[in-house]
């Protein structure tokens, strides 16, 4: 059976032939592509997640420029010109089939009457709560562009925000490719720079006639370290995934405020934008990372949170001595993220920028491995103790092999006892546990989308079964908070916002009243290479 798509409309790829899962593109030959069981995982009914990512503009958006670039560029990507057919309840294979790209429905402009508007940031706000209460065309390709022309401040005169169905690629990869899209607005010819990872160099002054002597003590030594760093790996690995079986069977969250509705509920979405500076100056003042501050700040954010919500709750209270152990949660709050961790990394900006340009192959694919990251929740006396706390935390995650062997997991569970069973794991383990967190680097200088120069970065998603999902996003000297939140675990999220953004301010004057910062002072051009 042959279906020809013959639509032929001017700013589109050419029409796509299907033949027995068999495509005809532009003269080539390809075969349907069967989606991963990662990619496959997201189109089940409870965890149907979509991205959401808001790109801010300084100007307004040329929507013929716009149409007339994404076949020179986005469309080049197999997956955004590819619809997922196959039905899971008949027992077919979901696939990626090649097909035509209408962008009129792709890229959708609302009529705004700004007249009528009070307050353009709720009118943002409201839109996306409605979009998180829709899902994507599965009979066209997974994304679409919304352009809000509506000026929010006076570096904010519109806003592009990208929806796209996470079967397309994990966060980290499809944040690479919005930004392969992009160029420095300084050198247009230019991609962003992304911060690159620390470069620990050797201190070795010596001169060249000094050789590295290494005596016998010194290589027993490095054989003692090399076996400890082997226990620790297996110890934390083992103990990791020992974890993950646990949560799978039967261990919880403890039963929090932050408990909400379920994956299917509308998600309220809200930003704040804080100094990147700020976090530098506490990452330099524990020798730590951005990440390590994000996760530190979040921490302390919901703690003061929470401790709010248990005064408020006790201020109701009847009993006295009740009330004054109501104004404080728990020492002891088991609350843990899930993090997807894609162990199959794309090639990075350039490599999808030069499969856009020059139709070269880039590494892409979801193939996820999940780590249980816990939240420190309560009061600490130093608020930089939240900081240090996150720090040991990674630290012991990043020695560990949890993703892969929770992802090898998956994969053996699967193949044994089928996809139900598989998909209950992963249900349990998304029911068992509370909040989304993530924290993605951006460009160290402003970029321009399609020659629009963006005024801030700011992703996230719907669709998860976590009431609560936190997104750090950098961008030049500015990081962007971004929660999306289940209104009945989180009824208001604007406050949650607020705790994080001050845990910060109070977490920085802590290091400055402690002159933890006088020897950390980097210049820009050393600090902007450091690791995020």
């Amino acid at each position: 059976m042959e279906d020809v798509i013959r639509r032929r409309k001017k700013g589109v790829i050419k029409p796509v032939k299907i033949n027995r899962g068999i495509m005809e593109i532009e003269g080539e030959r390809v075969e349907d592509e069967p989606l991963s069981p990662s990619s496959a995982m997201f189109h089940k009914p409870n965890f149907n997640v979509h991205i959401l990512a808001i790109m801010g503009c300084k100007t307004h958006v040329d929507l013929q420029l716009c149409k007339e670039k994404a076949p020179l560029t986005l469309l080049k990507h197999p997956r955004f010109s590819s619809i997922v057919v196959g039905d899971p309840s008949k027992g077919e294979e979901l696939k990626w089939v090649r097909t035509e790209v209408d962008l009129d429905k792709h890229i959708i402009v609302p009529e705004i009457d700004t007249n009528k508007i009070e307050s353009p940031e709720k009118y943002v706000e409201d839109y996306m709560y409605n979009l998180s209460k829709t899902t994507l065309d599965k009979s066209r390709p997974l994304w679409d562009i919304h352009v809000l022309h509506l000026p929010l401040s006076e570096d904010v005169k519109a806003l592009g925000i990208f929806r796209i169905h996470h079967s397309l690629g994990d966060g980290s990869s499809l944040m690479s490719l919005l930004l392969a899209l992009t160029r420095q607005t300084s050198n247009p010819e230019a991609l962003p720079t992304i911060p690159l990872q620390k470069i620990h160099e050797n201190d070795d002054n010596n001169d060249d006639n000094d050789t590295r002597k290494i005596n016998f003590m010194g290589l027993i030594w490095r054989w003692i370290l090399a076996f400890w760093w082997m226990v620790q790996l297996s110890w934390n690995t083992l103990m990791d995934v020992f974890m993950f079986l646990a949560t799978a069977l039967f261990l919880k969250d403890d039963n929090t405020l932050l408990k909400g509705g379920g994956p299917n509920s509308p998600r309220r979405v809200v930003y704040k934008i804080v100094s990147l500076d700020d976090m530098k100056l506490v990452k330099n003042a524990i020798s730590g990372t951005i990440n390590d501050v994000a996760l530190g700040i979040t921490q302390a954010g919901l703690t003061r949170y929470l401790c709010r919500k248990f005064e408020n709750d006790a201020k109701n209270c009847e009993d006295g001595a009740r009330s004054r152990k109501a104004k404080r949660p728990p020492k002891h709050i088991r609350l843990r993220s899930v993090l997807l961790i894609n162990i199959r990394p794309s090639g990075g900006i350039e490599a999808l920028a030069d499969l856009m340009e020059k139709d070269a192959e880039a590494k892409w694919g979801n193939s996820l491995g999940y780590v249980l990251l816990p939240f420190n929740i309560g009061w600490r006396d130093d608020p930089l103790d939240y900081i240090r706390e996150a720090k040991r935390t990674v630290d012991r995650k990043k020695l560990s092999l949890e993703a892969l062997y929770t992802f090898f997991i998956a994969d053996i569970v699967q193949k044994l006892f089928g996809k139900k069973m598989a998909n209950a794991i992963s249900d349990r383990i998304n029911a068992h546990t509370t909040i989304a967190f993530s924290n993605l680097v951006g460009p160290m200088e402003e970029i321009s989308f399609y020659g629009h120069p963006l005024a801030f970065l700011a992703p996230s998603s719907y669709g998860q079964p976590c009431p609560v999902m936190v997104n750090f996003q950098s961008y030049t000297n500015k990081m962007t908070i971004v929660l999306a939140v289940d209104e009945q675990a989180v009824p208001d999220p604007h406050q949650l916002c607020e705790d994080i953004a001050d845990s910060l301010k109070l977490v920085k004057d802590a290091v400055i009243a402690k002159g933890l910062s006088k020897d950390h002072v980097a210049t820009n051009g050393l600090e902007s290479r450091k690791e995020q």
